[in-house]
């Protein structure tokens, strides 16, 4: 590309698009949000989104019963480099470290091409209860032989999401054994393009449960979206090198081979105790609810979804193996139901903004970045807990609120954090104790 083209290229443009941002964490934050600005080509009006948060007038027409709003820190996570292209990534969450190790991770293993990922197409699924079959066993058949009807009555022409191209796809049937009796659960698959698609699939399901009744002969109990997206599933890789390891730990008399191995260590813990396999999954949880928060999507169903996924499979979301020339292959897969249009993504500015921001086209590209965040924070926690322990990175900013809790304002915050921090004695006395003697010092 010629440099005249180059000079012309709108801010923002992908070409021109580097997540890698040179000392982003050490600007201050009007500089990170300039960055973030150039970055994704936001307006005033966006920026400004991000910085008064939501009005109790949308709120207003949020939910019942309004009161007031709850803000949370938005963060940015940078270095992302997914399938070749780079992101900025909006993280609202109230927990330290998060953001940071994030961006880390996702740092370390640009070197090898950062994060693979891919996921399947926007199908959830709708379920209507089925009792009183007489024959349990011919459901399946009865249901294909009135299918068209059926679709017919689902995808209705004038129907948006049908108009671009989604809608009601497959039907199958399951089979349940209870106590009670066998129960038959009719499953919709729905395309929902690029929604989180509750709504559309609950409306199909109520719309065709009364012709799934009549061509069944049973009643139809619940019909209602499921949470377990097991055919919206999205994956993420990555490798880090035994180079970039080593480089992580400078200072620190530790080989590659060790790291990657107590590494191995800690995921296998996690594979072999469930009570592990809990936090494990929590962590990576950190990041995907950060993002989904950020950008007003239902993070109840997907952290709902991938629980309950993790149990199916039997393992944890993630797993890790040794490479034969040295470093460590991370995988992740999980079920994420996420959209870009609709519910709060429209009425909530800031969470509009933090798409832009982000800049995916669609609910699949949007999940296959939300994928490789958690990849990286599990990474992140992983090489933690495996070498320096986790409370070495919560530390620095726990002992900063501590430090605010205490009463330090401006450079106090620092100096009284990193007292507290040389002593191994974080605690909201110990900060007030330090708080006076640096303010004794400024008076002499």
């Amino acid at each position: 590309m010629t440099r005249r083209l180059m000079e012309r290229l709108p801010i923002g443009h992908p070409k021109k698009r580097r997540s890698d941002i040179s000392g982003f964490h050490k600007l201050d934050p009007s500089d990170r949000l300039e960055a973030v600005r150039k970055f994704s080509g936001l307006s005033v009006v966006d920026t400004e989104a991000l910085l008064n948060g939501l009005s109790i007038t949308t709120a207003e027409h949020m939910i019942e019963n309004v009161v007031g709003v709850i803000s949370l820190p938005l963060g940015i996570a940078t270095n992302f480099l997914v399938d070749g292209k780079d992101y900025l990534v909006p993280m609202a969450i109230e927990e330290s470290s998060v953001v940071a190790a994030a961006s880390n991770a996702a740092k370390m293993c640009r070197p090898t091409g950062g994060f693979a990922t891919r996921a399947d197409p926007p199908m959830m699924i709708g379920q209507i209860q089925l009792s009183n079959v007489s024959d349990p066993h011919d459901v399946k058949a009865r249901i294909d032989a009135g299918l068209k009807e059926i679709m017919d009555v689902a995808n209705i022409p004038s129907s948006t999401l049908v108009k671009m191209g989604g809608g009601l796809k497959e039907i199958d049937v399951r089979r349940v054994e209870r106590v009670a009796g066998p129960m038959i659960v009719v499953h919709l698959l729905v395309d929902v393009r690029d929604a989180m698609g509750a709504n559309a699939v609950n409306t199909i399901s109520e719309r065709v449960a009364p012709i799934i009744e009549r061509l069944t002969g049973g009643s139809a109990g619940l019909k209602i979206v499921s949470n377990l997206a097991t055919s919206r599933l999205a994956r993420a890789s990555a490798v880090w090198s035994r180079q970039a390891l080593v480089e992580s730990f400078k200072g620190v008399e530790i080989s590659g081979e060790e790291i990657e191995d107590r590494i191995i260590s800690a995921w296998r813990f996690a594979v072999d105790d469930i009570y592990r396999c809990a936090t494990h999954n929590k962590g990576i949880m950190n990041g995907v609810d950060a993002v989904l928060i950020a950008c007003g999507n239902d993070w109840r169903a997907v952290e709902a979804g991938a629980h309950t996924y993790s149990r199916v499979i039997g393992s944890p979301l993630t797993r890790y193996e040794k490479l034969p020339g040295g470093g460590i292959r991370g995988h992740i897969e999980l079920p994420l139901s996420v959209g870009t249009i609709g519910g709060a993504t429209k009425i909530n500015p800031g969470a509009h903004t933090c798409l832009k921001v982000l800049g995916t086209q669609s609910s699949t590209e949007f999940a296959r970045v939300i994928a490789a965040v958690g990849l990286a924070n599990n990474f992140a926690a992983l090489r933690a807990l495996a070498t320096e322990g986790i409370q070495r990175g919560h530390m620095k900013l726990h002992a900063t609120n501590i430090a605010v809790e205490a009463g330090c304002h401006g450079k106090e915050i620092e100096v009284v954090a990193e007292q507290m921090i040389s002593e191994k004695n974080v605690n909201v006395s110990r900060a007030k104790e330090i708080l006076v003697r640096v303010r004794e010092q400024l008076l002499t």
